[in-house]
C-alpha cells in the first residue's frame, strides 16, 4: 500500500499516574478505563468528526481534520472529567492529559506516521493532570477563533525533535481569571531548588519529626553541592500543612525546581516518597520511594538524604542542560557553555568530541571544564582520532593538573582528572586516592563511582569495579550512557565469565553504538568463546569506528589480562573477513543489534519521513 500524505490536526491523550492507579486497583481502573473510552471519549470524539487512529494502554491518539474541532473537543473532555470524579478520593480518580498538533502526516492503512503526530505525543507528556497543551500551529490556527485564553509556555525542547516546540495551555476565561497573580522572584544564576515539607502519612502525629528530619537532612545534603542554590529551611516551612501549587511556590520562592514527598508508618518499618517537579512546567522529572527500618532513625536519615541527592543531582543537571540548550548565545556565561558541552561528553564520536572541545575553551573560567576537557582530548588518543598522541598526553596531563590546583576539593574535577592521569600510566594508587577523595566529599556522585570502577579494572580488580559500578548505577538510573554498562562486561570479561560479559557488551551497545571500546572487548570475547565468525564481524564494524583496532591496552595493569584481552582481539582481527553464507548472517545480526535503539525514531522521521517509513516497513518484512 503506498503511503499518502495530508493536513491532519493530532490529539495525544493519556491518563496522568495510571501506573500508580493500576497499582492501587488493577480490575476497578482498567474497567472505569474503559467505561470513560465509551461513554465520554468516544462519543466526543465522533461529535466533533474525529477518528480514533489508535489506543495504547492508557493512550489514544485522535485525528482531526479541523484544529478547531480538535481544541473544542479537547477542551470539552477535560470540562466533563471533575462530574465523573466527584465520587472518588483524590488519589483515585482518573484525570488525562492531552496534547495537540497541527502538522503534515503520512497516512498508511489506518495509521498515521510522522513529526505531526510524534510532536501531538511530546506536548501530551508535557501537559498536567486535567490539562490541554497545544502547540504553536495550533495556537496561530485557532486563537481568533475559539473563546480561550491561551498561556504561552515558551519553547520547549523535547525528547528527539531536532528544533524547540512552543507549547500552550488552554484555558477557559473563567479559569483564567482565578490564575494567581502574585508577584515572581527572578531566578537565581544557577539551578535552585525548594524541598517542602514532607506530608506525614502515618495518620500519627508523633511521627511529624520524622518527616521533619527527613526533610532537614535533605536540604543539608543538596546543599553541599556546590552548584546549587537551595533555599533554606525556614522559607520552605512556610508551606507546612498547606495545599501546595508547585508553580506558586516556585514563583514566591524563585527557584525552577520543587522536591515534596511524604512518609507512611507501619510497625517497625517506613516508607518515604520523593518526586522533583520543574516548578515554571509543572513536569515531574523523577520519583521514587525508599523502604527502611525505624530502630535506627537518624542512619534511615542518612541513608535515604544521600540517596536522593545522589538522583536528584544529575536530574537537575539533565533538566539544565536541556534549559541551556534552548538559550541565545549572546545569553552564555562560562558555565552555560560547560553545560552545552556536558550532553556530548559520552557520545563517543569524534565529531562530537570536537564539538565539545571547542565549548570547553569558551569556558576556561569553569574548573569542571578543565577536567572535562582533560579528558576528552585522552579520548583522542583513546578512539585514535590524534596524529600526535606525544602533544595529546601533554595537553590532558596539562589540564588535568591545572584543573586539580584549580580545585582540589571538587569531585567532578578529582574523578576525571583521576582518568586522564591512570590512562598516562601516572602511579595508579595516586590516581585511585584522587577518585577515592572524590567520593569523600560527595558519596552520592554517580559518575564518581564510575570513574572509580574504570580504575579499579585498570588497576586488576574486576569484583570491585562491579560494585562500583553497581553504585553509580543505582544513584543513576537513569543516566544511561551505555559506559558503566561496558565497564561490568569487561570486569566479567576478565573473570572469564564471557557469555555474561558478551551480554552487557551487546546491552551497552543498544544505547551508545559508537563507543570503541566495548566492540573490542565484544570482539576479544566471542573470539575466546570460539564464535570467530561473530568475532569477526565486529571487528570489521570497529575498523569503521576508528583505525586502532588492537590498541596497546597499556592502561590495564595486570599482564594475564591485558594478555587475555589483546590475544582476543587479535584473533578477531586478524584473518580477512569472508562472505559465505555464515558471514552474511553474523553481519545482519549486528546490524539489528546496532539499529535496536529506536530513541532516535523522531529524529530519522524529522529528516527524511518517507525514507525512513520504507525502511522500518522492509525492515518489518
Amino acid at each position: 500500500m503506498t503511503p499518502t500524505r495530508r493536513l491532519a490536526a493530532i490529539l495525544a491523550a493519556d491518563v496522568a499516574g495510571y501506573s500508580r492507579l493500576m497499582g492501587a486497583d488493577e480490575e476497578g481502573t482498567l474497567e472505569r478505563l474503559k467505561a470513560l473510552r465509551r461513554e465520554l471519549l468516544a462519543p466526543k470524539i465522533a461529535k466533533h468528526h474525529g477518528r480514533i487512529v489508535k489506543t495504547i494502554g492508557d493512550g489514544l491518539l485522535v485525528e482531526f481534520a479541523s484544529v478547531v474541532d480538535a481544541v473544542r473537543c479537547a477542551v470539552e473532555v477535560q470540562q466533563a472529567m471533575p462530574e465523573r470524579n466527584a465520587d472518588f478520593a483524590a488519589d483515585h480518580r482518573i484525570e488525562l492529559r492531552i496534547g495537540i498538533n497541527l502538522g503534515d502526516v503520512i497516512v498508511e492503512g489506518d495509521d498515521l506516521y510522522g513529526d505531526g503526530v510524534n510532536i501531538a505525543a511530546r506536548i501530551e507528556a508535557l501537559a498536567d493532570a486535567g490539562g490541554v497543551f497545544v502547540s504553536n500551529t495550533v495556537h496561530d490556527h485557532v486563537r481568533d477563533r475559539l473563546p480561550f485564553v491561551f498561556e504561552d509556555l515558551g519553547e520547549q525542547q523535547v525528547k528527539n525533535i531536532a528544533r524547540p516546540v512552543r507549547v500552550y495551555r488552554v484555558r477557559d476565561i473563567g479559569a483564567a481569571s482565578k490564575s494567581p497573580t502574585a508577584p515572581s522572584l527572578p531566578l537565581p544564576d544557577k539551578p535552585s531548588i525548594a524541598i517542602l515539607p514532607f506530608a506525614n502519612m502515618s495518620g500519627d502525629p508523633e511521627q511529624e519529626y520524622f518527616a521533619d528530619g527527613m526533610v532537614e537532612e535533605i536540604i543539608t545534603a543538596l546543599s553541599r553541592i556546590r552548584w546549587l542554590f537551595v533555599i533554606a529551611r525556614n522559607s520552605s516551612f512556610t508551606y507546612k500543612g498547606q495545599a501546595i501549587d508547585v508553580k506558586q511556590v516556585g514563583r514566591e520562592l524563585g527557584v525552577r525546581y520543587v522536591l515534596e514527598g511524604s512518609v507512611r508508618k507501619a510497625g517497625g518499618r517506613v516508607r518515604i516518597t520523593a518526586q522533583l517537579i520543574d516548578a515554571l512546567s509543572g513536569v515531574h522529572l523523577w520519583a521514587d520511594r525508599f523502604d527502611g527500618s525505624l530502630e535506627d532513625v537518624f542512619e534511615l536519615q542518612d541513608k535515604v538524604a544521600i540517596s536522593v541527592a545522589g538522583v536528584i543531582e544529575p536530574t537537575l543537571q539533565a533538566a539544565e542542560l536541556r534549559r541551556s540548550s534552548a538559550r541565545p548565545t549572546s545569553d552564555l556565561t562560562a558555565y552555560d557553555f560547560y553545560l552545552r558541552a556536558l550532553p556530548h561528553q559520552f557520545s563517543f564520536a569524534s565529531d562530537r568530541n570536537t564539538l565539545v572541545l571547542d565549548l570547553l575553551g569558551r569556558a576556561i573560567d569553569c574548573d569542571p571544564a578543565l577536567a572535562l576537557a582533560a579528558f576528552l582530548r585522552a579520548q583522542l588518543d583513546v578512539n585514535g582520532w590524534t596524529d600526535d598522541r606525544e602533544a595529546t598526553r601533554r595537553t590532558a596531563i596539562d589540564l588535568a593538573r591545572r584543573a586539580l590546583r584549580a580545585a582540589p576539593d571538587d569531585p567532578e574535577v578529582l574523578a576525571p582528572s583521576a582518568f586522564v592521569l591512570a590512562w598516562y600510566g601516572e602511579d595508579i594508587d595516586v590516581a585511585i586516592g584522587l577518585v577515592d577523595r572524590c567520593l569523600d566529599l560527595n558519596p552520592s556522585f554517580a559518575r564518581g563511582w564510575y570513574w572509580s570502577a574504570v580504575l579499579r579494572l585498570f588497576a586488576g580488580q574486576p569484583d570491585l569495579a562491579i560494585k562500583h559500578l553497581e553504585a553509580s548505577l543505582r544513584l543513576s538510573p537513569r543516566d544511561r550512557f551505555g559506559a558503566p554498562l561496558t565497564g561490568i562486561g569487561i570486569a566479567l570479561f576478565f573473570n572469564r565469565r564471557f557469555d555474561e560479559a558478551a551480554a552487557k557488551l551487546l546491552a551497552s551497545l543498544e544505547q551508545v553504538p559508537s563507543l570503541a571500546l566495548t566492540y573490542q572487548f565484544l570482539a576479544s570475547c566471542y573470539a575466546h568463546m570460539e564464535r570467530l565468525d561473530e568475532a569477526r564481524a565486529i571487528a570489521s564494524r570497529l575498523r569503521s569506528l576508528t583505525p586502532v583496532v588492537v590498541p596497546s591496552g597499556a592502561q590495564f595493569r595486570n599482564p594475564e589480562q591485558r594478555e587475555l584481552y589483546l590475544s582476543g582481539l587479535r584473533l578477531a582481527a586478524g584473518p580477512a573477513l569472508g562472505g559465505g553464507r555464515g558471514d552474511m548472517s553474523q553481519t545482519r545480526r549486528l546490524a539489528a543489534i546496532l539499529a535496536a535503539d529506536v530513541a532516535g525514531y523522531s529524529r530519522l522521521m524529522g529528516a527524511d519521513e518517507e525514507g525512513t517509513l520504507e525502511r522500518f516497513k522492509a525492515l518489518r518484512d
